[in-house]
């Protein structure tokens, strides 16, 4: 389970691959596509790397002004979900162990969240924060023990975490133990990706990619042809696992060598909440869903799920498939 500030997004990137479309640089440009239409992209800062939300559109200024609404509705979701602003809701759930009058959003994602933990067994679960934490305070230390944090730190930390605690109703979130935090860097990219993507959709268009570390596709690429997805391998940075084909679909991957507390990366931001470690049995997982949200904590939870705690979940989602690189090195083709 991924928490913190952690970007698994600047070492593990899909790149998509637009067909034609310029690279580098932020704020609003075009390219042609080898389109009739012109490519509009924004690309900036966002959630903690570099992000792009890319559309197709006969009337640049039109094109102009749906990504300013796009990129207006990333911001306010992102200062919902940061760890990092003292003045987001989440910042002040964690502070204060309760949180009334929440924001409906907040409300809605983490109600995914706890339910989502409760058909992983706890594979994943949002109120992993302290075991970041606790890692992220022991290695910043100087002379920190390269063995990471002592077994009864670890246990400590353990001790506050349990999904069942988070309680939420519309008028309040609370914590049902002192010292609970909860952490959305799991599946808030997933979700502020769909919401972008859902708000481009109803304002009409039908030809749009967006990059928020978490890639949904809109329809297809103006050409007419599929968009173009290459994920990274983690054990190469120029090198690719593979490519693959998006049309209203989303994909996520996860992936420990995305940030890592020590040098020598036996200590990585995704943990198994149910040990308190770092997750090993993976190298990166990805997986494709209809809905980032969904891609997005899939992803997190196979990463630390066993091949036979995967198959509970045969069955339960339509159209979802993963790819999981082994530590070992083997790979597997996966499908819900």
């Amino acid at each position: 389970m991924t928490a913190g500030r952690s970007s698994r997004r600047r070492v593990i990137r899909m790149l998509a691959a637009a067909g034609g479309l310029a690279v580098g640089g932020t704020g609003l440009m075009a390219a042609g596509g080898g389109s009739r239409r012109a490519a509009e992209i924004w690309r900036g800062p966002a959630l903690g790397a570099e992000a792009s939300i890319t559309l197709y559109h006969e009337d640049p200024e039109e094109a102009r002004r749906l990504l300013t609404l796009a990129v207006a509705e990333l911001r306010r979701l992102e200062k919902l979900f940061s760890l990092y602003r003292a003045d987001s809701a989440l910042s002040r759930l964690n502070r204060e162990g309760r949180l009334a009058a929440p924001p409906l959003e907040l409300v809605e994602l983490l109600a995914f969240a706890r339910s989502f933990a409760a058909l992983t067994a706890g594979a994943f679960d949002p109120t992993v924060q302290p075991l970041w934490r606790l890692h992220a305070e022991h290695f910043a230390a100087p002379g920190a023990d390269p063995a990471g944090p002592p077994a009864a730190a670890i246990a400590r930390a353990r001790g506050l975490i349990d999904w069942r605690q988070l309680r939420i109703e519309s008028d309040e979130i609370t914590f049902g133990r002192a010292g609970m935090a909860v952490t959305l860097n799991g599946i808030a990219q997933g979700y502020i990706t769909d919401r972008v993507a859902d708000l481009l959709r109803r304002e009409g268009m039908r030809s749009v990619l967006v990059d928020l570390g978490e890639i949904r596709a809109v329809g297809r690429h103006p050409d007419g042809r599929p968009w173009r997805a290459g994920i990274r391998d983690p054990r190469n940075a120029e090198a690719l696992l593979r490519i693959l084909e998006l049309e209203d679909r989303a994909l996520a991957t996860s992936a420990g060598s995305g940030s890592r507390f020590d040098a020598a990366g036996r200590f990585h931001h995704l943990f198994d909440p149910r040990t308190g470690r770092s997750a090993g049995r993976h190298a990166s997982v990805s997986v494709m869903a209809p809905r980032a949200t969904l891609a997005d904590a899939l992803s997190t939870a196979l990463y630390a799920m066993s091949d036979e705690e995967r198959q509970v979940l045969r069955g339960r989602f339509e159209g979802v498939e993963a790819w999981i690189l082994r530590a070992d090195g083997r790979r597997e083709h996966w499908r819900a």
